[in-house]
C-alpha cells in the first residue's frame, strides 16, 4: 500500500546532491501500489515527478506536487533459445546491475553500456548509448501505464520512436507515461563492439587480445571511472549536454579553423561533434564557479562542490552554451532533464 511523505528532502533521491524539498513524496513497490496511488485525490490533484535512480534530473527549486520514486524491481527472462534470450527487467532496477547480471550469463549486447548511471525505466526514454551501442540495438518491446487511465499499453520499437538520447517519452508522450517494464534481446553469441573510443586501447593495456563480453564491460567501467566523478563524491549527473549533429558543410568549414575539431559522420550529410571538446575549447574544462563548476577531466560533466542550488549549475549550463554558439555557431542542448 503507498505511504504518502510530506516536505521531504530531495538530496539522496539525485545524483547532482542538490537539497530541494518535494511537497509530497511516495515509493512505489509493486503494479499494484502504483495503481493505487493512482486511484488516490493526491496524485490527482497534484502534477507529479517519477524518479528512479535521480541520474538524469536537475532540480532547479523545490517540487510543489508529488514525487513518485520507483522501487519497481527484478529481471525475469521471457524466452530463450540456443541463439538469444528474451529478458524482462522492471523498471525500478538499477541499470548497471542488469548489464552485470547479463554479463555474468554470458548474454551479450549491453556490455558497452557498463557503469551508465540510472535505472531501467530511464534506458527507453533517452534511449541510452555509449562506445558505440545504443539501448534500440537491442531492445524488443516496453510495458507502460498510462497515468491518465492506469491502462497498460505495450510499445515496440518503432512505438517509441528511438532517436539520438530520444524517445516518444521525451517528447510527446513526456510525462503521460510510467515505464513499467523493458524487454531487451541478448545474444548468446556475442558479437563484440570494440570500435569506439578508448576501448581497443584499454583492451591492449590489460593485455587481452581476444575479448569477451566481460572484458568489455572491465573496459568500458575502467575508462568511465576514470573520465567521471562518482556521484557519491562529487554530485554530477554525467555528461550535461548532448552531442550536438551538425551538417557537414558546417562541420569541413570549421575544421579549416580548428583543424583538431572532434568529430564522427553521422550518416552521409552530418556529423556527431564531440560536446566535451567545444567547451573545453570556450575555456570551461576545470574552471569553478562558486559551488559548481566543469569537471577537471571531462569538460562536458558540470559538479556541485557542495552546496549548489541547482540554479546555479543551470546558470552556468546556460553560459556554456551562449559561448558554444557564440564560438562556433551550434548549439548544444542538455541531455540531463531540467525540472
Amino acid at each position: 500500500m503507498h505511504h504518502i511523505q510530506e516536505n521531504i528532502s530531495l538530496k539522496r533521491y539525485n545524483t547532482f546532491g542538490i537539497d530541494a524539498n518535494a511537497r509530497y513524496f511516495c515509493e512505489v513497490r509493486s503494479k499494484e501500489d502504483l495503481i493505487s496511488l493512482m486511484g488516490s485525490d493526491l496524485f490527482k490533484k497534484n502534477r507529479h515527478l517519477i524518479i528512479g535512480g535521480g541520474s538524469n534530473v536537475l532540480l532547479t527549486g523545490n517540487y510543489e506536487g508529488l514525487v513518485i520514486k520507483n522501487n519497481i524491481c527484478g529481471h525475469q527472462v521471457i524466452e530463450d533459445n540456443e541463439e538469444s534470450v528474451i529478458l524482462q527487467s522492471l523498471s525500478g532496477s538499477v541499470w548497471h546491475d542488469l548489464v552485470l547480471h547479463c554479463v555474468d550469463k554470458g548474454w551479450g549486447g549491453i556490455e558497452n553500456l557498463s557503469l551508465i548511471p540510472g535505472s531501467v525505466g530511464a534506458a527507453p526514454m533517452q534511449n541510452i548509448g555509449a562506445y558505440g551501442v545504443e539501448l534500440k540495438n537491442v531492445f524488443e518491446s516496453l510495458e507502460a501505464i498510462e497515468l491518465s487511465t492506469g491502462k497498460l499499453n505495450i510499445f515496440s520499437k518503432k512505438d517509441c520512436q528511438f532517436a539520438y538520447r530520444q524517445s516518444v517519452f521525451k517528447n510527446k508522450l513526456k510525462g503521460k507515461y510510467f515505464i513499467y517494464s523493458i524487454n531487451l534481446k541478448l545474444s548468446r553469441q556475442a558479437r563484440i563492439n570494440t570500435t569506439y573510443g578508448a576501448i581497443k586501447d584499454t583492451l591492449k593495456e590489460m593485455n587481452i587480445a581476444e575479448p569477451g563480453i566481460k572484458d568489455v564491460s572491465n573496459a568500458v567501467i575502467t575508462i568511465r571511472q576514470s573520465k567521471l566523478p562518482d556521484p557519491l563524491i562529487l554530485g554530477n549527473s554525467g555528461s550535461f549536454f548532448k552531442n550536438p549533429i551538425i551538417k557537414n558543410e558546417l562541420f569541413n568549414s570549421l575544421k579549416i579553423s580548428h583543424p583538431d575539431i572532434v568529430g564522427y559522420p553521422n550518416g552521409d550529410s552530418h556529423t556527431k561533434i564531440a560536446a566535451g571538446w567545444l567547451i573545453e575549447q570556450c575555456g570551461y574544462k576545470g574552471k569553478r564557479f562558486g559551488n559548481t563548476g566543469s569537471h577537471k577531466d571531462q569538460a562536458l560533466v558540470l559538479v556541485n562542490y557542495g552546496n549548489a542550488k541547482g540554479g546555479e549549475i543551470w546558470a552556468l549550463a546556460q553560459k556554456i552554451k551562449n559561448s558554444v554558439k557564440n564560438t562556433f555557431g551550434i548549439d548544444i542542448e542538455p541531455e540531463v532533464n531540467i525540472i
